[in-house]
């Protein structure tokens, strides 16, 4: 089931004017038990300290950051980054980061659109091989293999869950045409 949702590019200053909302997601997401590079229990500073850096990444234009939000409320239900700074060899890849999606929103064809609107802004920035990598049997990462992904291999023990243990990642990658 779809919702009614609008996918829309932050600026900085959005992005700073919506750290709360942003770090809701995030919060939810990690004591949900996403693996997405922090330990459970996330506190509300710890989580306006990333998006702080989020924001400044787009002020400085080494990332698009975006967001769905549900389309009555205005509130966001999810986002995802396209980090476009890369090393001087690598000008055409983007790696995608953070996908979130909060919990209460799953299933409604978010993150889909999320991945969509993000490879869009991909191309749109010039750039033709996107990365990304996510917890080994998820459903992001079937997510990623219905939106055509492709899957470069499994890292064993490659972060812990958020309230301990190892899980394995699975790197994806896709070519995209430039616009």
């Amino acid at each position: 089931m779809t919702v009614p949702t609008i996918i829309v590019s932050l600026s900085p200053q959005d992005a700073r004017e919506q750290i709360g909302a942003l770090s809701a997601v995030l919060i939810d997401c990690v004591e949900g038990g996403a693996s997405v590079s922090f330990m459970s229990p996330l506190t509300q500073e710890r989580a306006d300290v990333f998006w702080q850096g989020v924001a400044d990444g787009v002020a400085a234009g080494e990332r698009i950051l975006l967001v769905a939000q549900d389309e009555a409320s205005g509130r966001i239900v999810g986002t995802v980054q396209v980090v476009l700074r890369q090393p001087e060899n690598q000008p055409h890849r983007a790696d995608i980061a953070k996908m979130l999606v909060h919990s209460g929103a799953r299933k409604r064809g978010i993150g889909a659109a999320l991945m969509r609107a993000a490879e869009d802004a991909a191309r749109a920035a010039g750039k033709t091989v996107l990365v990304l990598d996510t917890v080994t049997g998820g459903d992001a990462e079937r997510l990623y293999e219905r939106a055509g992904w492709t899957r470069s291999g499994i890292i064993p023990n490659y972060a812990l869950w958020p309230k301990g243990g190892f899980c394995d990642t699975t790197v994806f990658y896709k070519q995209i045409a430039a616009s």
